[in-house]
């Protein structure tokens, strides 16, 4: 018999929430396991408190809890002080899971020995009437060139891997580790995996371990998505004193000698060509794997929004890692409201 916890953190989820609770206890588990749900609530103030005490007084299984921080890392650490599970599994409410999701996520943990296991990010485009701008941001966030290369995009890779979707822990060990750091708004998940790997722990990913994220549905939304996991992925590095990956350093290489080579143009004009030309080699290998995606002889809209939505990804996540730079080296790190401000 195991206990599992699922601790998730919340706010301002009033349309989603009865969705997101109704799968989490249609979770098939095995014979004798049992289910806790914590959900720390950032004081929402668009009903979803209100609708989280109505369901957790129908069914014991839901604890609700106060996330003052109304961060992420703050939440999920409040969430793991009140978990009872052996195990703990983090979810999010806006991902739709396989029946089998908490289950798998135990198995793999006890048949690996990793520190944290997970699935890969598997994203699914959002309804309504953005739904050709969401299907084209699901399917720039899932490919290769818009992800970097990360394993974590690649459904079907089983094995170690730098980071993976939401987690899975036994609670023991992520108290050892000392939680999530809740001086980051954004990228806190990295920054435990880089943790866990440089203490000598595994991060495994899992195909069996299935669920299905929404991102953003507009390019707007997405662009201060990426501007902030920019602008986070700095103090993670500057606490380590390293990279997880060269890949997190290739959007703002790429924003610095664009910057320089418009900069050297004012008194040597050759420069500008090659910053044309650098220009033009992103676009073309953006659109080349947008065609890959979407042929734009079929879908001419689709190729587009696919190289719009990589645009969006990789160029603010440069600025905001330089940005970050900037506040850094002027001792105002995470002052601003457009670092902490939540995005969705």
């Amino acid at each position: 018999m195991t206990c599992i916890s699922i601790i998730v953190p919340c706010r301002n989820e009033r349309a989603y929430v009865d969705a997101f609770l109704d799968s989490v206890f249609a979770q098939q588990l095995e014979p004798g396991d049992t289910l806790q749900l914590v959900v720390a609530d950032g004081a929402s103030d668009d009903g979803t408190r209100e609708r989280l005490s109505e369901r957790a007084a129908a069914d014991r299984r839901l604890l609700v809890i106060d996330n003052p921080g109304r961060i992420v890392s703050t939440g999920l650490n409040r969430a793991v002080a009140r978990a009872e599970g052996e195990v703990i599994v983090r979810m999010d409410v806006h991902t739709v899971y396989a029946e089998d999701y908490v289950r798998q996520c135990v198995r793999v943990l006890a048949a690996t020995g990793a520190t944290c296991v997970g699935g890969p990010w598997m994203p699914q485009a959002s309804a309504g009437r953005a739904r050709a701008i969401g299907r084209a941001i699901a399917r720039a966030f899932a490919s290769g060139f818009g992800s970097g290369g990360a394993a974590s995009r690649r459904v079907e890779f089983e094995g170690e891997v730098d980071t993976v979707y939401l987690g899975a822990w036994r609670r023991a060990e992520l108290l050892r580790l000392g939680g999530f750091d809740e001086a980051l708004v954004r990228n806190q998940d990295d920054e435990l995996n880089l943790r866990i790997r440089r203490s000598g722990g595994r991060v495994w990913q899992s195909p069996t371990i299935r669920s299905w994220y929404t991102p953003r549905a507009s390019f707007t939304a997405l662009a201060r998505q990426f501007w902030q996991y920019g602008y986070w992925k700095l103090a993670v590095i500057r606490k380590h004193r390293l990279p997880a990956s060269a890949r997190h350093l290739m959007p703002f290489g790429f924003i610095a000698l664009a910057a320089l080579l418009a900069v050297w143009g004012l008194a040597w004009r050759p420069a500008w060509s090659a910053l044309a030309a650098l220009i033009a080699v992103y676009a073309g290998m953006a659109l080349g794997s947008a065609a890959r995606l979407a042929p734009p002889w079929r879908e001419p809209g689709q190729w587009l929004a696919i190289g719009w939505a990589y645009a969006c990804m990789h160029f603010s996540y440069g600025l905001g890692f330089a940005r970050g730079i900037w506040d850094a080296w002027r001792g105002r790190f995470g002052q601003g409201e457009g670092s902490t401000r939540l995005t969705r």
